[in-house]
C-alpha cells in the first residue's frame, strides 16, 4: 500500500515507532498507508495536522487529525463537528507512544453529499481542513453543544440512556460505556462532560445501531480515582444523554 504513494523504503518507520499494536488492529491497511504519507514529515509536529478525503466506504468524508494530546482535544474536534453541522458515523481514536493524538473520523451532513457530487469538493475540504486546525488552536472555553436533531422513530421509541465505568485489571485506566437514543452533536456532549473533569480520552469505539447507539471509551485521569468523580462524570453523561 505505501509503495503506491511512491514513499521511499522506511521512511514510514519514525511514525510507527511511535504507535501501539492496539492502532495496527484497529485500521486497515489503506488507512494505515494514508496516515504514514500524510505523517511521516510531521511526526513531532507541535501545530495540528488535518487531513481530509472523500471517504473510502462511499458515505461523506473521513478526516484524519494529528496533534499533541490534551484533555479537551477530542472535545473540540467534536465541537467544531458540531457547530459545523456534520454528524460524526465513527470515530477511531489512538494515543502515540510520545504523546500525540492521532484521531480518525468518519463524517457526513445532510447536505453534504450533494456539495462533494459537485465540481468543488475540493474546496470543501480544504475549508474542513483549515477550519478544523484553526479550531483546535484556540483557546477559551468550549462552545455550548448544538440542539440536537432528534428523529421521529426516537421521538416515538426513546432509548433510556446507560452508562457504565470499571477499572481495568491495574485500576489504572477506566472502560467508559455509553448507550442512548441517537442524535447530532452526542458525541460531542459526552466529550465535553469528560473535558470538564479533566478525563484523557485513550482508545474510543463508536458504535451505531440503527437509532441507538453503544459507545466504548478508554479513558484515565487522576480525577478517576476519587469515587466521588466518579458519580458524578456518570450523572453528568446521563443528563447530557438525555438532553
Amino acid at each position: 500500500m505505501l509503495s503506491l504513494g511512491m514513499l521511499p523504503l522506511g521512511i514510514e518507520k519514525a511514525l510507527w515507532a511511535t504507535l501501539e499494536l492496539s492502532y495496527f488492529a484497529r485500521h486497515d491497511a489503506a488507512d494505515i498507508a494514508w496516515h504514514t504519507r500524510a505523517l511521516h514529515e510531521h511526526v513531532q509536529t507541535a501545530k495540528p495536522i488535518v487531513q481530509a478525503r472523500l471517504s473510502p466506504l462511499g458515505e461523506g468524508l473521513q478526516v484524519l487529525v494529528y496533534a499533541p494530546d490534551q484533555a479537551d482535544l477530542f472535545a473540540r474536534i467534536c465541537g467544531y463537528f458540531d457547530g459545523a453541522g456534520f454528524n460524526i458515523l465513527d470515530a477511531k481514536v489512538h494515543t502515540t507512544r510520545s504523546g500525540y493524538a492521532l484521531d480518525t473520523f468518519q463524517v457526513n451532513s445532510p447536505d453534504l453529499d450533494e456539495q462533494l457530487a459537485g465540481v468543488n469538493y475540493r474546496d470543501l475540504i480544504l475549508y474542513v481542513e483549515t477550519q478544523l486546525a484553526q479550531a483546535l488552536v484556540a483557546s477559551g472555553p468550549l462552545p455550548t453543544p448544538a440542539r440536537g436533531r432528534i428523529s421521529r422513530r426516537v421521538k416515538s421509541f426513546p432509548i433510556s440512556p446507560r452508562v457504565t465505568l470499571r477499572p481495568d485489571e491495574r485500576a489504572q485506566r477506566w472502560l467508559l460505556a455509553v448507550s442512548a437514543s441517537d442524535r447530532s452533536g452526542l458525541l460531542y456532549s459526552i466529550a465535553r462532560v469528560l473535558a470538564h473533569h479533566h478525563v484523557n480520552l485513550q482508545l474510543a469505539k463508536i458504535t451505531t445501531l440503527g437509532e441507538r447507539v453503544e459507545d466504548t471509551f478508554l479513558v484515565d485521569g487522576p480525577a478517576l480515582q476519587q469515587n466521588k468523580v466518579q458519580l458524578q462524570l456518570e450523572s453528568e453523561l446521563l443528563d447530557a444523554l438525555a438532553a
